[in-house]
């Protein structure tokens, strides 16, 4: 079961971020664009073309394959229109891209847009962001905390489309019943601390056994609703995932 919505946001005159999500096939993506005036909402949409459409002609292959060369095949696309036309050249756009597969969830992740997991209170983060401000975290600079101030924390250091070649981290975790699944751009998680959205999670799914679609569209709405109070400085999008 899920819910996915995207959110303009306070700020911005458009929406740069695109999401797709298909509970039959067991796939969900976040993609948040960047580059010129047009670029990010094309190549963010392009990514939630292609991926889905490489996955699902390619669907019996290894899925840690299938997420990488799906997102490889996004990346080839969006560099190559970038290159034909002047006003997107160097487009790009993260992506955050679940697939199910039995008992497993793998997850393909370029950029800074995130997955966690929330399981019996407690929220963890899946996936590692590929931005300065995480290089720097991984070096011992500083912590998180002092991260958030950061004047180059939305510095990306690998996107989908910029470069001929992309390296793509793929996760995998052995899924357990009633686990409950945030896919998000860095609009909700810049203005939302990892606290308050496990906070937003527990209040509007206390009991993930019996809650239905509608909590988790509650849910989702909540927590774009709090990015927008907290500033809304940039595009809002969240998929809500809960294993039954």
């Amino acid at each position: 079961m899920a819910s996915a919505m995207t959110n303009i946001g306070m700020k911005r005159s458009s929406n740069q971020d695109s999401i797709y999500s298909n509970a039959e096939r067991h796939l969900f993506i976040v993609a948040d664009g960047m580059g010129g005036h047009n670029g990010g909402d094309i190549a963010s949409q392009m990514a939630v073309d292609v991926i889905p459409d490489f996955v699902l002609k390619n669907y019996e292959k290894d899925p840690i394959e299938l997420h990488k060369d799906s997102i490889k095949a996004a990346n080839d696309a969006i560099r190559k229109r970038g290159e034909g036309d002047e006003n997107l050249k160097g487009m790009g756009t993260t992506v955050v891209s679940h697939l199910f597969r039995g008992p497993h969830l793998f997850i393909g992740n370029v950029g800074d847009s995130r997955s966690y997991l929330v399981n019996k209170g407690e929220i963890y983060q899946l996936t590692k962001d590929h931005s300065l401000v995480q290089e720097k975290l991984n070096l011992g600079l500083y912590n998180r905390e002092q991260a958030s101030a950061d004047p180059q924390k939305n510095v990306l250091v690998r996107t989908v489309g910029f470069e001929t070649e992309v390296e793509i981290d793929v996760f995998t975790y052995k899924v357990h019943r009633y686990d409950i699944f945030i896919t998000c751009s860095d609009g909700l998680h810049s203005k939302v601390s990892d606290e308050d959205i496990n906070h937003m999670v527990q209040k509007h799914i206390p009991d993930p056994a019996t809650a239905n679609q509608k909590d988790l569209d509650t849910l989702v709405q909540a927590l774009i609703d709090l990015a927008n109070e907290h500033g809304g400085q940039d595009n809002i999008s969240v998929i809500a995932i809960l294993a039954k």
